[in-house]
């Protein structure tokens, strides 16, 4: 992927962005426990930040997905990962589905709202007993003259406490697991409709997590995205979007860890020398750096397939899982660096090496993109057969 001046133009007004709508105000967010999404979100919408790849016709920028990359690289040069990972919940795994199979009724009523900021959206598809397993789910949705009736739980979702509407994955039908899901639009201000305390983490405190309830939600069927009992293929292809994303956002988090720690261990003096004269410290940040490298190169080379229109399961999936594996070992070897100092909260590298752990889990664990992987390199184990 080869960026032009328009990537680059896109790029130096996130970058600006980030530098004065997101990081003076980090602090204060982290310690509130949220952000005020309504508000950082309509300045997005109003630079067109939230609908890069979107249509035109609902607002969007109609660019390709490429530019939508950039987007997730340049925001996750913010001083926390909450205020990101919310971002691309907005722009990368609650409105996709969306804005390619719902009608043009529904996206005029909620994506495009979306898109200018008006509307915050969040993904509901992780129950209790659900979290990579998405084919679990037990939330149902049940037929009532035009109307679903919803019921249900969610568990772990992003920007729930602020959320104007979910996107929500149930079960419509008792067929099988794969075909008797759909995605439904649920406002959040319905009856029956209720969410829970946010959930104390032990990262991303200023992205407000909290469960969700459904008793008894009445929903027009005209809220359902794209054909019913196609919700689980629409989620899957909404996952490529979102680990892409997400190994996106790790590039600049993860830079952010190798800079500050190069700049504390430059001016930290031990034994009469400044610290990175020491070859292990000084060795470590070329490793790191290097990883942070490949993982742009394996998100850029998968990002072109997809603009081309290949099917990049394979390569999202590796850099899903690449990223989650640098988010888990690069702040721990920085934060060692730091010492004292990089056990207490003020310093950013204890802040990155808390909210980055998540990568690893988010968005389908290490364990489920190693399984993809192998399903695709067709070397899973033969199913044994009994008898």
């Amino acid at each position: 992927m080869i960026l032009t001046n328009e990537h680059l133009a896109l790029q130096r007004t996130v970058q600006q962005f980030v530098q004065q709508e997101i990081n003076p105000y980090v602090n204060e967010w982290e310690e509130a426990g949220q952000f005020p999404t309504h508000k950082i979100f309509k300045k997005m919408g109003d630079l067109g930040l939230l609908g890069i790849n979107k249509p035109v016709e609902y607002g969007g920028l109609g660019l390709d997905y490429s530019y939508a990359i950039i987007l997730a690289e340049e925001i996750g040069a913010a001083h926390c990962g909450g205020v990101p990972l919310s971002i691309t919940v907005q722009t990368d795994m609650a409105t996709p589905a969306l804005a390619n199979f719902g009608s043009d009724e529904l996206r005029r009523e909620f994506l495009a709202p979306s898109i200018s900021g008006d509307m915050v959206s969040c993904i509901a598809v992780s129950e209790p007993g659900a979290g990579s397993d998405v084919a679990a789910i037990t939330t149902t949705a049940k037929k009532d003259g035009d109307d679903y009736i919803i019921n249900g739980a969610k568990m772990w979702i992003t920007n729930a406490t602020q959320a104007d509407y979910f996107c929500l994955l149930a079960n419509t039908s008792e067929g099988h697991i794969h075909t008797n899901k759909s995605l439904i639009i649920v406002p959040a201000n319905l009856p029956g409709v209720s969410v829970g305390d946010k959930l104390k983490k032990i990262g991303m405190r200023s992205s407000d997590t909290a469960p969700v309830f459904f008793d008894n939600v009445r929903v027009p069927q005209r809220y359902r995205i794209g054909e019913e009992g196609k919700g689980f293929t629409y989620q899957m292809q909404q996952f490529q979007l979102e680990r892409l994303a997400g190994a996106a956002l790790c590039i600049k988090g993860m830079e952010n860890c190798v800079q500050s720690t190069i700049d504390y261990t430059r001016d930290r003096q031990a034994f009469g020398a400044p610290l990175i004269n020491n070859q292990q410290i000084h060795f470590a940040m070329a490793h790191a750096q290097t990883d942070i490298e490949a993982l742009r190169s394996l998100i850029y080379r998968a990002t072109e397939e997809l603009v081309q229109g290949k099917d990049v399961t394979k390569l999202a999936s590796m850099a899903k899982l690449l990223g989650g594996k640098i988010c888990r070992t690069l702040p721990d070897t920085c934060l060692q660096f730091w010492g004292g100092m990089g056990f207490v909260e003020e310093s950013l590298i204890n802040r990155l090496y808390r909210d980055y752990r998540l990568t690893a889990i988010a968005g389908g664990a290490e364990e489920v993109m190693l399984g993809i992987i192998c399903k695709m390199m067709n070397i899973l184990p033969k199913p044994v057969k009994k008898g």
